[in-house]
């Protein structure tokens, strides 16, 4: 099946809304990640879609290649002078081989024909380049905050989650990377948020859309009320644990973090 075609899009359709609500990684992530990349020259950032995992690579590397398949997901991405924004599919990027230090996947590697995409992160590559791929899954708040976000998530939204999606619910034991491991140190992304802010980002899952369009109606109002006023007024801090899979390319040594 020509990549093209292959392309599972879930997210041009509100584009806008996945980059101003989607959470951000944490500093920590890249600046590990490029001491465990035998250089600091190119990057290449699959799937990037709006661009926030680049930009961060882009304080450590001089040149970020940021790929995405969906037209406008590069349209709505964060510009940076070092970061060279492109349309491409994962199994296809137009990168020379043997260039890039380091290939990052966040939050996508269960999209892809995963064959594929690894047979282009090997040949793109330098000796000793580095592949990371990452993925989280439901927020931490309170236990109350926590049983009306699964509510929606399972109970009301969870026939229109993508099957690929289960990949993140079982920490991807079936992403095997096709070098050798790298063992990660854990990483957690925190924010800040108020109640209309995790309004927007629960809005932005790719089954809440699935289910207007279907249905005809927004799903989350389901549980706005109730979610608002546990909520409270102000902000809260939420928390996700990030699934973490390193590996490094034969050929040279990755750089160490201490």
């Amino acid at each position: 099946m020509p990549p093209e075609t292959a392309f599972k899009d879930h997210f041009s359709g509100h584009a806008d809304a996945y980059a101003r609500f989607r959470p951000t990684y944490p500093p920590e992530l890249f600046h590990w990640l490029a001491t465990v990349s035998p250089a600091r020259g190119r990057a290449w950032d699959c799937a990037t879609g709006n661009g926030q995992a680049a930009v961060e690579l882009a304080r450590h590397f001089s040149e970020v290649i940021a790929t995405d398949a969906s037209e406008k997901q590069i349209r709505s991405a964060f510009p940076h002078p070092r970061v060279h924004y492109h349309v491409a599919p994962a199994e296809a990027p137009r990168i020379d081989g043997g260039t890039v230090d380091l290939v990052t996947v966040a939050q996508a590697i269960h999209w892809f024909d995963i064959p594929q995409f690894y047979r282009q992160a090997e040949r793109v590559l330098k000796p000793g380049g580095v592949l990371a791929v990452w993925a989280y899954g439901l927020f931490e708040s309170t236990p109350e905050i926590d049983a009306i976000v699964h509510h929606l998530y399972r109970d009301v939204v969870g026939p229109y989650w993508p099957p690929d999606r289960g990949m993140i619910e079982r920490g991807y034991v079936e992403v095997q990377l096709p070098f050798d491991a790298i063992d990660p140190p854990p990483f957690w992304m925190r924010l800040d948020w108020s109640a209309q802010d995790v309004i927007g980002y629960i809005g932005t899952w790719s089954a809440t859309q699935g289910f207007k369009a279907d249905q005809g109606y927004d799903p989350v109002n389901h549980v706005r009320e109730e979610l608002t006023r546990a909520w409270g007024p102000g902000e809260r801090t939420v928390r996700w644990r990030l699934i973490l899979k390193v590996a490094q390319k034969d050929g040279g040594e990755a750089g160490t973090a201490g």
